[in-house]
C-alpha cells in the first residue's frame, strides 16, 4: 500500500519551521531525519507511539526562548521532552507539533552547602544530584526508582515521588526555584535560594502541571544532610491484606518511616531472581520499612515496628546489620520494574493514591479484577503514602490483550477515585489518564483548571492534548500579564 504523499501546503509550512528553527540552532540541534526521529516518538508508556513533526535540540535558554517565540508567532505546537522516562504519555509527540528536547542542559551550576540547595540545569539526572554531594554528608531527597535516568526536569513536570517521599516528600517538598520560560519566549524566575517566596504558590502550580504551562531551564532543588543512621527492615506476611493493615497500624501508632514500600509475591520472586537482595520467597507480601535518625532513635523505632507487624500476623522479620545489606534491600524495590520485564512480555505500569486504610480492600478487589480480566497483575507501592503501582503483565503479541489491559488499568485507577484517592500520584496524567479526568472532576473542576492553563499559554501551543480530556477556547479565560519579569493575573471584574 502506498503512503499519501504530503500536499505542498505541508511540505512548504515544514519546511518553513525547519529553517526557522535553523536559523536559532545550528549544526545538528535539528533533527528532521525520520530514522533518527525514531528515538523520540514515545516515553515511557512505549504503547502509544507518533513521530514528531521535527524535534530541535537546544543548547542555551536564549534559544529555548526564541524557538517557543517562533513557534508561537507561527502558531506551531511545541511538546517540551527531558529524558523520555514518564510512563503517562506527557512527552508523546505531535504529528504536527515541535519536540522540545532539553538533553543538552545537564549542567550543575552552583552547590551552596551554606544554604542547603544546588542550582542544576534540567536535564541533570536526580541521582546526579545526590552524587555531587555525597562527599560532603548531604543527598537530594525524593528518589524515583528510575532516578539514574530521569531528569530534574521530568520530575519538576510529573512532581515525582520514591521510596523514600513518605518522610521527606515529593518534588514539590524539595523544590525551591525555577527559572521558566513562557510560550511567548518570556524569561520568568519563580522563588530561588530562600525559603519561601510571596505572594501566589506559583512554583507550586508549575511543579506537577506536565509541560502545560512552561518550559523549566533551571531548577533550585533542597539538599539534605544525611540520617546519622539508617536501617531497614524485611518484614513478610502470609497475605497482602495483612501487609496492608500493618502500613495502616505503624502509621497510627505515630511512626513516620524514612520509607515503606510493599510488594506482593509476583513482584518479589521477580525482583530477587533479578537482583539477589535476600527476599524471603515463601510469603505472600513483603513490607521494606526504614527508619532513621539518632541510632538510639532508630533501634526503639524498629522494635515498635516488629511488635507492631508481630501483632498483624508478620511470619518472618528481618533487620538490616550493615549499610551494604540495607542497600541491597532497596535495590530488589528500585529494580522491580525491570525485574518484571522477565515474567511477562509486556506490562502495563498503573499510577494511583489512595488512602491508607482503604488498601486492605483495594488488593481483594484488584485480585478479583485479575481473574475477570484473565490478566496477571504484580502489586508494588510506596505503602506509606498509599501510591499504588500495580504492573498488568500481558503480551501485545496476543490480539486484545493490550486493551484488556488499559481497561484492567482503566478500572483500577477508578477504584482509586471510589475509595477516596486520586488517579495519579507521581507518574502524571499525560495521555494515559486523560479520559479519566471525568471520574475524579466535574466539569466545573476542569474549566477552572483549563483557566490556569490558559492564562500561561493563551494559544494552547504548549503540549496540547495532554491531561484535559476537553479543550475550552482561551479567548473568554483569564490571560497571565508579565510585567518587568513577574507573573500578574488580570484584574477580576466586580459585579
Amino acid at each position: 500500500m502506498k503512503m499519501p504523499v504530503p500536499d505542498s501546503g505541508v511540505i512548504a509550512r515544514r519546511r518553513a519551521i525547519v529553517d526557522a528553527l535553523r536559523a536559532i540552532v545550528p549544526g545538528e540541534g535539528v533533527i528532521v531525519d525520520e530514522a533518527e526521529l525514531r528515538a523520540y516518538e514515545c516515553d515511557g508508556l512505549t504503547a502509544y507511539r507518533q513521530l514528531p513533526l521535527v524535534a530541535v535540540l537546544p543548547e542555551t535558554v536564549d534559544q529555548v526562548s526564541r524557538i517557543l517565540k517562533t513557534c508561537q508567532e507561527m502558531g506551531v505546537k511545541v511538546v517540551p521532552r527531558g529524558a523520555g522516562t514518564s510512563l503517562s504519555g506527557g512527552a508523546l509527540p505531535l504529528a504536527d507539533g515541535v519536540l522540545l528536547g532539553l538533553g543538552k542542559f545537564k549542567r550543575i551550576l552552583d552547590i551552596d552547602y551554606a544554604n542547603r540547595c544546588v542550582v542544576v540545569q534540567p536535564g541533570v539526572t536526580n541521582l546526579g544530584i545526590s552524587n555531587a554531594v555525597a562527599g560532603e554528608g548531604f543527598y537530594y531527597a525524593p528518589d524515583p526508582s528510575s532516578q539514574i535516568a530521569c531528569t530534574i526536569g521530568g520530575n519538576i513536570a510529573e512532581n515525582s515521588g520514591g521510596v523514600h517521599c513518605l518522610k521527606y516528600g515529593l518534588t514539590t517538598n524539595n523544590v525551591l526555584g525555577v527559572e521558566l520560560v513562557l510560550m511567548d519566549g518570556t524569561i520568568v524566575r519563580l522563588g530561588g535560594k530562600h525559603l519561601d517566596a510571596g505572594g501566589y504558590d506559583l512554583m507550586g502550580v508549575v511543579t506537577g502541571s506536565e509541560g502545560l504551562l512552561g518550559v523549566v531551564t533551571e531548577v533550585t532543588v533542597r539538599i539534605l544532610k544525611k540520617p546519622a543512621t539508617a536501617r531497614a527492615v524485611l518484614i513478610g506476611f502470609p497475605s497482602s491484606e495483612q501487609g496492608g493493615d500493618c502500613v495502616a497500624a505503624i502509621i497510627a501508632a505515630g511512626i513516620i518511616p524514612g520509607g515503606m514500600e510493599m510488594m506482593d509475591r509476583p513482584a518479589i520472586h521477580a525482583a530477587e531472581a533479578f537482583v539477589h537482595a535476600g527476599y524471603p520467597l515463601d510469603v505472600e507480601a513483603l513490607l521494606i520499612v526504614e527508619l532513621d535518625g539518632p541510632a538510639a532513635e532508630v533501634d526503639h523505632l524498629i522494635g515498635r515496628v516488629a511488635a507492631i507487624a508481630a501483632d498483624k500476623g508478620a511470619v518472618c522479620t528481618r533487620v538490616s546489620t550493615s549499610e551494604e545489606e540495607r542497600l541491597a534491600f532497596w535495590a530488589g524495590r528500585k529494580a522491580a520494574f525491570p525485574a518484571v520485564g522477565r515474567i511477562s512480555p509486556d506490562y502495563y505500569c498503573m499510577d494511583g493514591t489512595i488512602p491508607r486504610k482503604a488498601l486492605p480492600l483495594v488488593l481483594t478487589r484488584m485480585t478479583e479484577l485479575s481473574a475477570r480480566y484473565g490478566l496477571r497483575v504484580a502489586n508494588v507501592f510506596h505503602a506509606g503514602d498509599g501510591n499504588l503501582h500495580p504492573l498488568i503483565l500481558y503480551d501485545a503479541n496476543q490480539p486484545g490483550e493490550l486493551e484488556r489491559a488499559e481497561s484492567f488499568g482503566n478500572d483500577i485507577l477508578r477504584l482509586c477515585v471510589e475509595v477516596g484517592g486520586v488517579l495519579t500520584g507521581e507518574h502524571g496524567v499525560g495521555v494515559e489518564k486523560r479520559d479519566l479526568m471525568t471520574d475524579q472532576f466535574d466539569a466545573a473542576d476542569l474549566e477552572q483548571q483549563q483557566r490556569l492553563k490558559c492564562a500561561f499559554d493563551p494559544d494552547g501551543l504548549l503540549n496540547p492534548g495532554k491531561v484535559f480530556p476537553t479543550l475550552h477556547r482561551c479567548a473568554e479565560l483569564g490571560r497571565l500579564h508579565v510585567h518587568k519579569g513577574e507573573l500578574r493575573f488580570p484584574d477580576i471584574p466586580r459585579f
